[in-house]
């Protein structure tokens, strides 16, 4: 791999750098509400999953006895 200077460099990543397209506000509020959908209904998901397995284990406890 050639070596750049750093001067060359700079110019390279102010170049990359300008290529950026940020999102617009729109943008960004719909994907921050669909983050905010989805992680609730993941916690619900694992909450449910999480009483199954808990009321499975009780269960075979309370045979255990």
């Amino acid at each position: 791999m050639a070596k750049t200077s750093p001067t060359e460099f700079v110019k390279q990543v102010q170049t990359e750098a300008r290529k950026i397209v940020w999102p617009s506000r729109r943008e960004t509020i719909m994907t921050g509400v669909m983050v905010m959908i989805m992680t609730s209904l993941l916690g619900v998901f694992f909450l449910g999953i999480d009483a199954v397995f808990d009321f499975i284990v009780n269960s075979l406890l309370r045979l255990a006895q």
